[in-house]
């Protein structure tokens, strides 16, 4: 790993890579909700993230019980809310903003499932991000600006819990050792179609989803396609070569972009012209975002010149 060495400009590169294809994965959702019912949407990308590429990817030796919590937590259950707020009308370029509470809810969980002990600088983030999302969410309606449901924010915020929660199984599997993390990925998206079919036959019908396939169309196939192939196996894919050779703390805050990607492309591909509240709000969750991971040397500074006055 180069712990002490900067990045080189070729995986600088493939970083940015990764931060472009998961920003435009949100107009890319809201493309195929378009003509595929969101839940039947799940359950197409996660067959083709699966197959043919498990044919050349030999499954990590973990518990089948993490294969399944990853897939019904991380995979079924985000994606499952995510999809579905798209598809009652959440902008996509907020639902990517918004989606990065995530990383304070897995902290939450984390505190209360794992016992972890909360830094200054993490409580200070929260409470900031906290005040930013009350102000993207009480911002519901169409007047002055992008058209926002209520349920479209409660449900990216339901999405959001479901990431945390399979991030807490992700820090399980972890302790399984060393291995393939995209053949992790390829194998747990076996999961996912099963109750994502379920779920899409119960909620959204029989007649609304063989309509769907008898009349799928380009647009749509290619969503499938790229949320499937781009989003998951390359994305993943850069991501988990990034994290085997750079430490977490130098990789992982280039995640912190993907709003800015999501926001430019909801604005260039659907006119998302957002309104000033949902700028302020969304300027609070990114500041808790950086000072929950950048701010801990500048709380210990903090602490050190107290304790000298």
């Amino acid at each position: 790993m180069s712990a002490g060495l900067p990045m080189r400009p070729k995986d600088l590169g493939l970083a940015l890579l990764v931060i472009l294809v998961w920003g435009v994965n949100f107009a890319v959702i809201k493309v195929g909700v378009v003509g595929i019912p969101p839940l039947l949407l799940g359950a197409l990308r996660f067959m083709l993230a699966a197959f043919p590429a498990l044919l050349f990817l030999k499954p990590p030796k973990v518990p089948l019980r993490l294969y399944l919590a990853y897939g019904l937590t991380i995979s079924v259950g985000q994606f499952a809310f995510l999809f579905s707020a798209i598809h009652v009308g959440m902008p996509s370029g907020l639902a990517s903003l918004v989606l990065q509470s995530q990383s304070f809810f897995t902290l939450l969980l984390a505190a209360w499932w794992l016992k972890e002990r909360w830094q200054a600088n993490q409580m200070a983030g929260l409470l900031l991000a906290a005040v930013g999302l009350v102000l993207i969410g009480s911002a519901s309606g169409a007047a002055n600006g992008v058209s926002m449901p209520l349920l479209g924010f409660v449900l990216t915020i339901a999405a959001a819990v479901m990431w945390a929660c399979g991030n807490i199984v992700t820090r399980a599997v972890g302790r399984y050792g060393p291995m393939n993390q995209l053949a992790f990925v390829v194998w747990a998206s076996l999961v996912p179609p099963l109750p994502f079919l379920g779920l899409s036959f119960w909620l959204e019908g029989p007649d609304a989803m063989l309509q769907a396939l008898q009349h799928i169309d380009l647009a749509a196939v290619g969503a499938i396609a790229y949320l499937a192939w781009a989003a998951t196996l390359l994305g993943y894919g850069l991501w988990t070569h990034l994290m085997s050779r750079y430490p977490t703390n130098r990789v992982a805050p280039f995640t912190l972009l993907v709003p800015i990607v999501g926001l430019s492309t909801g604005w260039l591909v659907f006119g998302e012209a957002l309104r000033p509240i949902h700028f302020a709000g969304g300027a609070l969750l990114m500041a808790g975002l950086l000072v929950n991971v950048f701010g801990a040397p500048l709380f210990a500074r903090l602490k050190g010149a107290a304790w000298k006055t």
